[in-house]
């Protein structure tokens, strides 16, 4: 044996015992050596003086890039190990190994097409043989996840139905009909390219980063969110070092300044097909430019027009959703959000039109107009959305001044509701305008119809629940409060009818990801003697 050779076996083995004991970056550095004594050999080996020998080179080679791009996925520098993988497909293109490494890679970056062929040529290869169900099980699951990304197809019921319990849900990229248009809000925004039914879903997307702690009294909560918010920003800054393609996502985000100049982006630049060697990285890491973004596009989980579902309810969480963060403040909003594991999974949470933008409350919508002001100045902009342009109008009136006031001295909250209903008579208030009110003064409603006292005085001279109910749903959406006050009344003296509604609701709130037997069982409704 020479002694290139006998360095080379050296290497290997050393490389391969640091791979085992998943010392991934020791075990890149000597594959990496490995690899370049491998070349030099092979250039310095005549291809007719020793065929069998050179062959053995090439065969070595394959197994070192196979093998650092294991590494290098481990560490998920998917970029660089992608590389890897097909320098060894160049020398061996059926190499088995490699080709269930580039598969998993590829499903990583979730490109699920290009994973299926990954796959699906790992099954010609002899080598796999042995490892069918694996091969199968891969087969399945980019079968599953392409799937759902072409058709929006989800379906989280099985896993409410288990209580959250069993293997984190793994789900698919998915964007649908939406695209960034410039917002008459602020800026940029998400516009619906079709019509989208209530429940139907908006986009399916996972966390650039995301960080999660339990926080306790007010101190120690203050202090565990700004150990949070740094935890945050250095995964946010690794994320940005070891991908390109997420260095260039997030840096056309907003930093707050300068609106009206950001960029439109085309939309296929968030689909996940996208190649990296279309990504610059050519641009310096600039950290007060991310922290500028950061604080502008973060996101917590637990917030008004969010629901965390499964066992990161207990926590508090912060994270970045790239797609997510384009989406726009309004009072009167059309969309909701799921937070499943480390996705988000929107939705239209009533009717919304072709060319309507997608929108979120970013605080709480269900309140006055004076105090969505103080609410919106504290987010840093002015809210002129459509509601409150014309509550600014209605609410110039005193007597509506009045009924706040009398509210918060603590007046009979029936003879407030019934004053509102009568106000809205005489200033000819008619459709949204009246959900509007309502939903700015939903609280009392709330209180009346949910006190069997004030329904008794005041139920025939106001209007019905559900009529309040569907003003208020039309123009602001499913909401929780509302869907509660829904679900009572369905238990105390609930028909066809009011199930209906209350599984109306539910879908808006939940989304149509979760069928009817599962979201009985997130509204707490049991199935009585009619079968409903």
């Amino acid at each position: 044996m020479s002694g290139a050779e006998e360095q080379m076996q050296q290497l290997r083995s050393k490389a391969t015992e640091l791979l085992l004991r998943e010392e991934w970056r020791d075990s890149i550095q000597l594959y990496s050596e490995l690899i370049d004594l491998c070349q030099s050999q092979i250039s310095n080996t005549h291809q007719h003086s020793d065929p069998d020998h050179l062959s053995k080179l090439h065969k070595s080679l394959c197994v070192a890039f196979s093998n650092r791009a294991e590494a290098r996925s481990k560490l998920q520098h998917f970029t660089q190990a992608l590389n890897d993988c097909d320098q060894a497909l160049q020398i061996e293109a059926t190499h088995f190994k490699t080709l269930i490494c580039k598969g998993k890679i590829l499903l990583c970056l979730n490109r699920y097409f290009n994973a299926l062929d990954c796959f699906k040529a790992a099954l010609f290869d002899p080598q796999g043989n042995g490892n069918l169900d694996i091969v199968n099980g891969y087969l399945e699951k980019c079968k599953k996840l392409e799937f759902q990304s072409r058709t929006g197809s989800f379906d989280l019921s099985d896993w409410v139905l288990n209580g959250f319990r069993g293997k984190p849900l793994e789900l698919a990229e998915y964007i649908g009909p939406v695209k960034v248009n410039r917002s008459e809000f602020s800026g940029r925004g998400l516009f619906a390219t079709k019509n989208i039914d209530a429940g139907t879903l908006v986009l399916v997307t996972k966390a650039i980063a995301i960080e999660r702690g339990i926080l306790g009294g007010q101190d120690s909560a203050e202090n565990a969110q700004l150990v949070m918010w740094k935890n945050f920003i250095d995964k946010v800054k690794e994320a940005v070092t070891r991908c390109q393609r997420t260095q260039l996502l997030i840096d056309m985000l907003s930093t707050g300044e300068n609106e009206a100049g950001l960029e439109v982006p085309d939309m296929s630049i968030f689909r996940p097909e996208i190649e990296e060697n279309r990504c610059s990285n050519d641009q310096k890491l600039d950290m007060d430019k991310i922290l500028s973004i950061l604080d502008v596009n973060s996101l917590v989980e637990e917030a008004v027009s969010a629901k965390v579902l499964g066992k990161n309810s207990d926590f508090y969480g912060v994270g970045l959703w790239i797609l997510v963060s384009f989406i726009n403040h309004s009072c009167n909003p059309n969309a909701r959000r799921l937070h499943v594991g480390d996705y988000v999974i929107v939705h239209a949470s009533r009717d919304v039109k072709a060319g309507e933008e997608i929108t979120f409350m970013y605080f709480d919508a269900l309140s006055p107009l004076e105090k969505r002001v103080e609410m919106s100045l504290s987010w840093g902009f002015n809210c002129r959305c459509s509601r409150c342009k014309f509550e600014e109008a209605v609410c110039s009136k005193q007597e509506l001044r009045e009924i706040e006031i009398g509210l918060e001295k603590g007046v009979d909250v029936g003879g407030a509701v019934y004053r509102l209903e009568e106000g809205m008579k005489r200033w000819a208030v008619r459709g949204k305008g009246k959900g509007y009110l309502r939903a700015s003064f939903w609280a009392a409603y709330a209180e009346v119809y949910g006190s069997d006292r004030s329904m008794k005085r005041w139920g025939r001279r106001i209007p019905a629940m559900e009529t309040v109910v569907d003003s208020v749903v039309e123009v602001m959406g499913s909401d929780e409060r509302l869907l509660k006050v829904v679900v009572e009344g369905l238990k105390k003296s609930g028909g066809v009818v009011e199930f209906e509604r209350a599984m109306k609701l539910g879908r808006g709130f939940y989304g149509k990801v979760i069928k009817k037997q599962a979201l009985r069982t997130l509204l707490e409704i049991g199935i009585n003697d009619k079968g409903y």
